[in-house]
């Protein structure tokens, strides 16, 4: 094959990343930025969405919309045009047992981990499909398969959201529309700031990837970058890992050879 140069790049294409504002977001904006694509920085918090935009230095939009409103889902969809990459990072959590939690937290949870994601992909896939190509990207977790105590509602809208791309994939596919999950391990970035705060628990999830550290959340970008280019046009309903080999890995404890 020629033009092995240029798989990774992404002129021409219209990207749009949900959850733009901060972090992994952030990263995957400006990271499909330098690859050559026009990208819409979207978020709940219209500044943080513009400052992004304005980090990219190559024009970028910046655009308002919050993702549990459906019909300011749909709207964004039909105001934003043609899109080829659509990128969704926006997530929350709760981190209380289930014995503790109530079912206003676990509503909340669920609606904007598992019940956007799924307006989202219905509003802009549908085009896609119609126009018969374009790559959704979705963030998913290691939660979606370990769980600990304290993450199951999280946890459990991770593993829905991997079943729901899986699902787009197949049902979108015949029309050359790829559905893909990145699963992250842990990340340094405002949702885990609580987890971070604390040194003993910050060092514990350190211990437990291979790599002994947390990622950075730009860290999280070139698979974005990857899932969003030619150089994966054949991969879909995947499931990426990135987590330092965490999910590799059995326990912390390092027992002896022989």
């Amino acid at each position: 094959m020629s033009g092995y140069a240029d798989l990774f790049r992404l002129e021409g294409r219209r990207a749009v990343v949900l959850g733009a504002g901060s972090g992994i977001g952030r990263e995957s904006a400006l990271a499909l930025a330098a690859h050559g694509a026009a990208v819409v920085c979207a978020d709940r918090d219209l500044g943080a969405a513009e400052r992004t935009a304005e980090l990219t230095g190559s024009g970028a939009e910046a655009y308002g919309v919050d993702l549990l409103d459906t019909a300011a889902v749909e709207r964004a969809a039909a105001e934003l045009g043609e899109v080829d990459v659509l990128v969704l990072t926006a997530a929350t959590n709760v981190r209380k047992r289930l014995l503790d939690y109530d079912r206003a937290e676990f509503d909340r949870v669920v609606s904007l981990n598992l019940g956007a994601t799924f307006d989202v992909v219905r509003a802009f896939g549908a085009p896609m499909v119609a126009r018969g190509g374009g790559s959704i990207i979705a963030f998913s977790s290691i939660r979606a398969t370990t769980v600990e105590p304290g993450q199951g509602v999280y946890a459990a809208t991770k593993a829905g959201l991997v079943q729901l791309l899986r699902t787009a994939a197949a049902e979108f596919g015949p029309a050359g529309v790829r559905v893909n999950a990145i699963a992250p391990g842990v990340v340094e970035t405002p949702l885990t700031a609580q987890i971070k705060a604390d040194p003993e628990w910050y060092r514990a999830y350190a211990s437990k990837s291979a790599l002994g550290r947390w990622a950075r959340a730009e860290e999280l970008a070139g698979a974005v970058v990857y899932l969003a280019s030619d150089a994966a046009s054949f991969v879909t309903g995947a499931v990426l890992a990135v987590d330092g080999g965490w999910t590799a890995i059995d326990g912390r404890y390092d027992p002896p050879a022989s």
